[in-house]
């Protein structure tokens, strides 16, 4: 990390609307969900979903085998709840659903544990995009 950057925002995992971040979730037990193509498809529907109507905007994402790191910003509210939960609750159904057809015993797996961080950022979010590798991000 550069010498000039210095981190000035809050960590935990309460967030605000129109505000830009660094997000990660985690498949709980840390279970390698995500490998296949077909729960990527599901984030990424979901993601789409969200974008299509103007819940949030996304600056690039990464997804590993059993966590998934967002830079983004939640712009209003989906009904009476934020964007993050609506994307939680969806793929969170989607994977129960999935694994209920095709690996009951993956069952334990469906849910997601808390988002291990959130970091807000203002005007870094652009020095963090550059930081990040390239191969790693998928850009909108």
């Amino acid at each position: 990390m550069p010498n000039s950057f210095k981190y000035t925002g809050h960590r935990n995992s309460y967030t605000e609307l129109d505000c830009p971040y660094f997000w990660t979730i985690t498949i709980k037990e840390w279970i390698h969900l995500l490998k296949t193509d077909d729960y990527k498809t599901i984030i990424i529907e979901s993601l789409q979903w969200l974008c299509s109507k103007e819940l949030i905007h996304i600056y690039g994402y990464v997804i590993m085998p059993n966590h998934v790191h967002l830079l983004w910003n939640q712009l209003k509210m989906n009904g009476e709840e934020f964007p993050k939960n609506s994307f939680e609750k969806f793929t969170s159904h989607a994977f129960k659903k999935k694994l209920t057809k095709e690996n009951p015993k993956e069952l334990k797996s469906l849910m997601w544990m808390l988002p291990t961080g959130i970091i807000t950022f203002g005007k870094e979010i652009h020095w963090l995009l550059k930081y990040i590798p390239e191969r790693w991000l998928y850009k909108n």
